[in-house]
């Protein structure tokens, strides 16, 4: 089972474990990427994220190669777009096994592999009022 979303709408917690709920997995391992407040050093005022129109399709992709391990009953991820404030959930995941190592490998993967190919952007605004785009082309 796969699920994956990219959304301007807040991430519900919780959602993810449960999409990847199975009676044959002992394991849940879920990550929760939340907007701090800071970033290098500098104070961070809020942040926006921008999406390529095809970041839904590599999302997709993405999961499902997680999911194609033999060992991973499941896997939810979810990405959030648009204005988001400190302590809100920007990405999302979880990933179900039978064991634990196998949980926590394939969800650091995928967390890994998210951030290293989605086409999406961080607008952030510091506190003394400079900007910086992160991951821009």
């Amino acid at each position: 089972m796969v699920r994956a979303i990219v959304t301007s709408d807040p991430i519900d917690d919780g959602a993810d474990e449960e999409a990847v709920a199975d009676p044959r997995a002992g394991a849940v391992v879920s990550f929760r990427g939340r907007v701090r407040d800071h970033d290098h050093g500098r104070g961070v005022r809020r942040l926006a994220y921008e999406g390529h129109p095809s970041a839904a399709e590599v999302l997709r992709r993405v999961a499902e190669e997680i999911a194609a391990d033999p060992q991973v009953y499941a896997v939810a991820v979810a990405h959030r777009l648009g204005p988001l404030a400190v302590g809100d959930a920007a990405l999302v995941a979880a990933v179900s096994t039978a064991h634990r190592g196998a949980a926590f490998t394939a969800c650091a993967r995928l967390v890994d592999e998210v951030k290293a190919r989605l086409p999406v952007w961080k607008h952030q605004v510091f506190a003394d009022g400079t900007e910086e785009w992160v991951n821009c082309p």
